[in-house]
């Protein structure tokens, strides 16, 4: 093969390896979106509880609902973005958040200034207190018949420091669950004689028939315990979704979304 036939072979060779090339470049593009413009849509992971009612749980086929969960919807519509929910539990979500691994958290979080050295918290989504519960019809009437006893409470929760906030007043003991649904079937099982939850939670919980609790306490609905609920990043990183979320969340509730979404689940409790 003489010396220009050797020239035209190896640059026939190069123009096909660079076609080669940008076609395996042109199937990583980014995804993208026609209500952006062609240009590539936020997609962010957000961390939440696995059975908060009526703010997270499961349905029977394994569907998230509750209002946390129809309001990231809401408010991911309204602001042009998508997400993957990571149902991981409320510690494991926390720590998914603070280690980078996940975006955002919603999950009934209260907003306190302990966490604040932590997160950067949203505007409130929703105003909640806290309440003791013991088994319908038993022997716990209030605080008083706690003394000697031990109670259940949830790991992370305002709750569970409302607990520990009178524990010596009251003299009882406390043992400590991941997950709500755990937590109430320990007291109707007998194992603690009360559990202490947010009021909407438990509300809900005995609204549906499938938990046997009565609420025996309730925290002022104004002083310390009762707190507010915000979306959550990581303190000092996400602040553009942290703005959408503030932004999306204020026009919900001026569209009437927000109120069709808590009577949706409220009005049971």
């Amino acid at each position: 093969m003489n010396a220009l036939m050797k020239k035209i072979v190896a640059g026939a060779a190069m123009a096909a390896l660079a076609l080669g090339l940008v076609a395996c470049g042109g199937s990583q593009a980014p995804a993208t979106s026609a209500s952006t413009g062609g240009a590539a849509q936020a997609t962010y992971k957000i961390a939440t509880d696995t059975t908060f009612a009526p703010f997270e749980f499961a349905e029977s086929d394994g569907k998230y609902v509750g209002i946390d969960i129809e309001l990231l919807a809401a408010v991911a519509e309204d602001q042009g973005f998508t997400y993957t929910l990571e149902p991981l539990g409320f510690d494991a979500a926390l720590q998914s958040v603070q280690a980078g691994q996940s975006d955002g958290v919603i999950a009934g979080m209260s907003i306190t200034e302990e966490r604040k050295g932590v997160f950067d918290f949203s505007d409130s989504y929703y105003d909640s207190t806290v309440c003791c519960a013991a088994k319908a019809g038993g022997d716990v009437k209030s605080l008083d018949d706690l003394k000697g006893k031990n109670v259940a409470v949830k790991n992370g929760t305002m709750s569970a420091d409302w607990a520990a906030s009178m524990a010596n007043q009251y003299g009882f003991t406390t043992t400590t669950f991941d997950t709500s649904d755990v937590m109430y079937q320990d007291v109707e099982a007998g194992n603690s004689a009360a559990c202490f939850e947010d009021t909407p939670v438990m509300g809900y919980a005995i609204s549906t028939g499938n938990v046997k609790l009565q609420i025996v306490a309730e925290a002022d609905s104004t002083g310390a315990f009762a707190t507010p609920y915000g979306f959550a990043v990581k303190k000092g990183s996400n602040p553009e979704l942290l703005q959408k979320f503030n932004d999306g969340l204020k026009n919900v509730k001026q569209s009437g979304k927000y109120d069709e979404i808590i009577n949706k689940y409220v009005s049971r409790s």
